[in-house]
């Protein structure tokens, strides 16, 4: 596998430009598309990084399903949008691979204004089903015949939501294929030679025929038609593990092997003739065809450039202080050492949330609920009713999705839960999806509700330490990648409850800085001879400074990594109306719009928060 010079493409990949040009090969030809494919997958995110092993194990698959349906007409959804770097090559997409997570580049999930292919946006996951399901009503009332097919997996089948769509599709008696691409993130089953011959029978005219046509016949006869309907169940329920779809109203096909592309296709096309609810379970390899990926899909699950002879990643350079995550790792094994009542809580993000040290350390004490957010948050809710301290670990945008379980479960019965919202702020290359750019509004207005937001790793420390201690809800967020070098120490002091930091004194103008932008706001505070302020806390505010700074600046400047639509500039604003202090305020945060991928520092550029840009906006002001 070649790593140098531009992407190689194989004779047959060559050939595909789009998913028409696909169907026009043999079924024979396929299976080395497929490792082409797989191989071309490899070298382009070897060089962008991005999430591989996932890809890697849908290759047959996307192959398969570009192969049988009419695509962009039949209406292909994917769940997670990460699975999907494949189905982008064959759609038209395999020459921009090399701008894949980049600014202005193509996005590392599904996105429907970048290709008429991708039928429905996926960033976050569980939401392939419903959106289906919506699709395929659609089509009826419009009298529009076409398939709808979405594509779950890498865990997706655990969120809530997925079986909410399943059971609602199964009342509605819709045309719609869901297959599950079980990769052992979800539910997974062996697969053999009994699987595959199962998936023959009972996805085949034939056996459908004699189903339906046994139904009708023995329908008119009292008491035999739901005679056959339990002997069917009964012996399905027996031979294949489907019995939970089957009673949702799905008509269950599998498990088969999902590398095998010429039992893929003929199962495809036996299903595209079936009608109504279909599920088809398909057991796949994630990492497949890359040994290190294959090795530890964990690892490869989301990656930056590598060798793509060897796996090996090219190291970032560190400054060597932590990332605030690994400050979160660390301390909440301190915190662990120290209290039994501690608890901790991921919705699937233990890697990416700093909990792999904390699993090992404190097996019976940590609990990954799956991609379950809204679970999260009632199960911790649970645990404080009964005396533990539970901790959640969880991104900004993840926590989006519980929150009527942040209102109802946990802050309006004043609960001792605390959030440690990691990826708060810009978050780079996974874009507009990822993007932490919501919490501080959506947060603020809860009751009862504290939070925090540290300016430096070991101000993340301390102020964990502070929402451990809090009796109630406590929210500390802090952004993705390191801070401003700042080692953090092995103490857990916290801070003064509610009260800023006085870092520099100035004249007119204090800049009143949250969290992440207090790095930013020191430099434009050298250049103005400006007061700097570290806020620390969004909520409460520490309105005795806030009053006296009113008192001594003709120029209150905030800065926030959040949308400035009720953010902590907003809760500013609102104080200083609500005691008459009548001074001038700026407010600089994210604009009310999404910003797309690109390096963390492209996008404080595009919401105009790098120093240069504040400096030149309050020099302004100032004349």
């Amino acid at each position: 596998m070649s790593s140098t010079g531009e992407h190689q493409t194989s004779s047959l990949l060559q050939q595909i430009d789009l998913p028409e040009d696909l169907r026009l090969l043999e079924v024979d030809q396929l299976t080395p598309l497929a490792e082409e494919l797989r191989e071309f997958l490899v070298e382009s995110v070897s060089r962008t990084g991005g999430h591989l092993a996932a890809g890697l194990g849908v290759v047959e698959l996307t192959v398969a399903l570009h192969y049988v349906f009419d695509t962009p007409r039949d209406r292909l959804i994917w769940d997670v949008g990460h699975q999907a770097y494949p189905h982008k090559i064959l759609t038209g997409r395999r020459e921009r691979m090399n701008s894949l997570r980049q600014k202005g580049g193509l996005s590392g999930f599904l996105k429907r204004s970048e290709s008429e292919y991708d039928a429905f946006g996926a960033g976050h996951s569980s939401t392939s089903i419903g959106a289906a399901l919506g699709m395929a009503v659609a089509a009826k009332l419009e009298g529009i015949q076409r398939e709808h097919i979405a594509v779950i997996g890498d865990g997706a089948l655990s969120a809530g939501m997925a079986f909410e769509a399943l059971n609602h599709a199964g009342a509605l008696d819709m045309d719609l294929l869901v297959v599950l691409n079980d990769n052992d993130m979800s539910i997974s089953r062996p697969v053999g030679a009994v699987s595959n011959y199962l998936a023959r029978v009972l996805s085949s005219r034939f056996y459908n025929r004699m189903r339906e046509g046994g139904k009708n016949v023995l329908g008119v006869m009292p008491g035999m038609r739901d005679l056959m309907d339990r002997w069917e169940e009964h012996m399905k329920g027996m031979l294949i593990p489907g019995t939970l779809f089957e009673e949702l109203g799905f008509n269950y096909i599998g498990p088969i092997d999902g590398h095998d592309l010429p039992l893929m296709v003929q199962t495809l096309r036996n299903m595209k003739q079936m009608h109504g609810p279909r599920f088809l379970h398909v057991v796949t390899q994630k990492g497949r065809g890359f040994a290190p990926a294959e090795g530890d899909p964990c690892v490869y699950h989301g990656v930056g450039p590598f060798d793509p002879d060897t796996g090996e990643q090219a190291g970032s350079v560190s400054s060597g202080s932590k990332t605030y995550t690994q400050v979160f790792s660390d301390w909440i094994c301190d915190c662990a050492s120290a209290d039994e009542r501690l608890v901790g809580i991921t919705p699937a993000m233990c890697e990416g949330s700093g909990l792999v040290q904390f699993a090992k350390e404190f097996p019976d004490r940590y609990f990954d609920v799956g991609i379950a957010e809204q679970h999260a948050l009632t199960l911790a809710a649970g645990m404080a009713c009964d005396g533990l301290k539970p901790v959640v670990a969880i991104y900004s945008t993840f926590l989006q999705r519980a929150y009527d379980q942040l209102i109802h479960d946990i802050a309006l019965q004043n609960l001792d839960v605390t959030l440690a919202v990691d990826r708060a702020g810009l978050v780079g290359a996974d874009g507009a999806t990822h993007a932490g750019a919501f919490d501080l509004s959506y947060a603020r207005c809860i009751p009862n509700m504290t939070i925090l937001a540290p300016a430096d790793e070991q101000e993340c420390r301390q102020m964990l330490q502070a929402a451990w201690e809090f009796e109630g809800p406590a929210m500390v967020r802090y952004p993705r990648g390191r801070g401003p070098d700042v080692t953090a120490q092995a103490d857990r002091k916290a801070p003064a409850w509610g009260k800023g930091e006085l870092r520099r004194e100035g004249r007119d103008i204090a800049l009143l800085c949250f969290g992440s932008m207090v790095s930013v706001g020191q430099e434009v505070a050298e250049e103005l001879d400006a007061t700097l302020v570290n806020m620390r806390f969004i909520k409460p505010l520490d309105e005795q400074l806030l009053r006296q700074l009113a008192g001594e600046h003709r120029l209150l400047v905030t800065l926030e990594e959040n949308a400035l639509m009720g953010g902590a500039g907003s809760a500013v604003a609102e104080f200083l109306n609500g005691e008459g202090l009548a001074v001038d305020v700026m407010h600089f945060g994210l604009p009310d719009a999404y910003l797309e991928q690109g390096t963390q520092q492209e996008q404080l550029e595009m919401a105009g928060l790098t120093a240069r840009q504040i400096l030149a906006a309050v020099k302004k002001r100032r004349k």
